[in-house]
């Protein structure tokens, strides 16, 4: 199984400087993930970032969303455990889970919900768990931000759960997916360290890991982008400062 893994996660458990692992793996000419293919590992040679970095400066300030469309995997497995071509007839079209997602601009905590669509009557129910999600983590969600999918910018149960929170509602601008670029980091690891980490035979078996990929997103992996700590230790620093 391939695992694609930057510096300070490998330094986390080898007990090394992320620095260090950094300068070994560019001796060694190993590119950098956010230059590969998240699913394949190849070099991606054009990519496009924003010129404009920014992070909110405190928990629920801004929450991105958005959703991740999966393939499901039919009973017996799919391509992954039959090569592409060679699957029965009946195992093919099964359809796509619809994930969505949430993560909380300061902190990097994560939510995440599996449904039949993407409807916006799904997402505002959704949005109004993510924002109880977070509230049981002494976060109050101010404004979320997402891109302008249909079920976010049309909808009208989106627009009245965002009334009834209270929250403002921001939008990415038009063809520009990387200005919403912490949700879609979130959903790149989500598809390669859960969806497509290991060979599943059901979709249920997909679903049920979940919940506990999650709990190691928040309470255990390191992140990069917030100096290597993880989202639960941002948390407990914001609440410490109003202490």
């Amino acid at each position: 199984m391939l695992s694609r893994r930057g510096p300070v996660w490998i330094g986390h458990h080898l007990g090394l400087p992320a620095s260090t692992v950094g300068r070994i793996l560019a001796r060694h000419q190993v590119p950098r993930l956010a230059d590969c293919d998240p699913l394949t590992g190849q070099l991606i040679r054009a990519t496009r970032r924003s010129a404009n970095r920014y992070e909110h400066p405190y928990p629920g300030s801004l929450v991105h969303i958005d959703v991740k469309k999966l393939g499901r995997i039919p009973d017996g497995g799919g391509w992954k455990a039959h090569g592409r071509g060679e699957r029965p007839n009946r195992l093919r079209g099964s359809g796509y889970d619809y994930v969505h997602t949430a993560i909380d601009d300061h902190s990097r905590l994560a939510y995440a919900e599996i449904h039949d669509d993407e409807k916006g009557a799904t997402a505002a129910q959704f949005l109004t768990r993510a924002v109880a999600f977070y509230a049981d983590h002494s976060i109050h969600v101010e404004r979320v931000i997402s891109d302008n999918a249909f079920c976010y910018r049309r909808s009208v149960a989106f627009r009245a759960a965002i009334a009834e929170l209270g929250i403002d509602q921001k939008f990415i601008r038009p063809h520009c997916p990387w200005t919403n670029g912490k949700v879609e980091r979130l959903n790149r690891t989500l598809a390669s360290e859960w969806a497509y980490s290991q060979v599943f035979a059901t979709n249920t078996d997909r679903a049920a890991l979940l919940p506990a990929w999650l709990e190691h997103y928040n309470l255990e992996r390191p992140h990069l982008g917030i100096g290597g700590q993880r989202p639960i230790d941002r948390v407990n620093n914001a609440a410490g400062q109003y202490i």
